[in-house]
């Protein structure tokens, strides 16, 4: 027995590196401080990981493509609860309080609204991160197992407190 499909097989990877890199010509403001003397936007966030975090930069850019991996996932897919642990959160909030970044993400990928950061105070410890990991793999990342993995029972998961929040 033969099995055609109609359409051919498939997988689609995401490059987060790409994604972020997309947004560039959508940042509207500040744009001297973002775009620091020619740097890629993906290396200015790198540098502001660096600056902020004790790390080496092989670290910064594992947890700076996995927050973009999760927010893009949250901006997608706002109907999917997802939730984040201490480690990708880093990269996270950094994506967060670049606000010309952000409000470029945001008009990229979550069709111009602004997509709000309402976080509950209490951690979840029921393996929210790990479902993350997973969801994020179902629509074409390749995820850093590893980062989720750390706080794969200790999530940081935000509430829809306010609209369109992650």
């Amino acid at each position: 027995m033969t099995v055609t499909l109609d359409r051919p097989a498939s997988t689609r990877t995401r490059d987060p590196k790409e994604l972020l890199s997309a947004v560039q010509p959508h940042i509207k403001h500040l744009t001297i401080n973002v775009l620091n003397g020619g740097m890629s936007l993906w290396d200015g966030e790198v540098s502001l990981l660096l600056r902020d975090h004790t790390m080496v930069r092989d670290m910064a850019e594992r947890i700076l493509g996995n927050a973009v991996m999760y927010t893009i996932g949250c901006m997608e897919h706002p109907e999917v609860h997802l939730g984040v642990g201490k480690l990708v959160d880093i990269g996270d909030h950094q994506l967060i309080l670049d606000t010309p970044v952000w409000w470029a993400l945001c008009d990229v990928y979550n069709e111009g609204r602004f997509k709000h950061h309402a976080p509950f105070i209490e951690r979840r410890r029921d393996g929210l991160c790990l479902r993350t990991a997973d969801f994020l793999k179902s629509i074409g990342f390749e995820v850093d197992d590893d980062l989720w993995a750390v706080d794969g029972t200790d999530c940081s998961p935000c509430d829809n407190k306010v609209p369109d929040s992650h």
